[in-house]
């Protein structure tokens, strides 16, 4: 059954359509990383404040190697209060690189590799109910070890990320277990590996479009890399 008031779904599954009308905004919080606004939504019958953190947009990278085992840093999470396990990944804060260049960089920056090849895994919005964060999720194979090791470019958090080479099937049940809970990472490890077995061909080429993220930019939902006003 379809038709007026129906809540049948007969056209194709594909996340689209949108935005609704924003009718009044109010900036809550600017901060260094990410602004928390609060829209008045017109839903047609009805208007909804809905508080909305606007994100900078990220990227991950699953890097395996040729024994089939996925590189993981331990990383510390304050929100969480937990040091977590997680493929390297980072902001895209830097408005001159594409989300492949992220990848590469952040690959360096926190474990110390670069790879030969290079696939997109995966796309992701993080919390969509809360945030505007998008994530594109690489996979990186035929590592190499950078000669000078990983450039040391961070603070705080980043100052010390140990490294884990974990089997890609114990990854996964890292995952199932609840004993790895990180996005990116639970996204990216269950990818991969539901990937593999195929012959990876899921895959796609590691500067294709990003919709999701062109969307974001179209509709004023990412945030830049510099504070409004600085």
């Amino acid at each position: 059954m379809s038709g007026p008031g129906s809540e049948e779904w007969s056209e194709p599954v594909q996340d689209g359509g949108g935005p609704r009308d924003t009718t009044a905004r109010a900036v809550r919080f600017e901060g260094a990383v990410w602004t928390v606004v609060s829209d008045d939504v017109d839903f047609g019958t009805t208007s909804a404040r809905r508080d909305v953190i606007i994100h900078p947009g990220a990227v991950a990278v699953v890097a395996i190697d040729a024994d089939d085992r996925v590189l993981l840093i331990r990383q510390y999470r304050h929100p969480v209060g937990r040091y977590l396990f997680e493929p390297p990944a980072g902001l895209m804060d830097n408005p001159d690189e594409s989300a492949w260049e992220t990848a590469q960089r952040e690959l360096a920056e926190e474990a110390g590799y670069r790879a030969r090849t290079w696939h997109v895994l995966l796309d992701m919005y993080l919390s969509p109910g809360g945030t505007s964060e998008a994530i594109r999720v690489f996979l990186a194979r035929d590592l190499e070890v950078l000669e000078d090791g990983r450039p040391h470019t961070g603070e705080a958090e980043e100052a010390h990320l140990p490294r884990a080479w974990v089997d890609l099937d114990r990854a996964r049940d890292l995952v199932l277990s609840g004993q790895v809970g990180s996005p990116t990472a639970v996204a990216g490890i269950l990818a991969a590996w539901s990937s593999r077995d195929p012959g990876w061909d899921s895959l796609r080429a590691p500067e294709v479009p990003w919709a999701a993220r062109d969307h974001l930019v179209a509709t004023g939902r990412v945030r830049g890399n510099r504070r409004p006003g600085a």
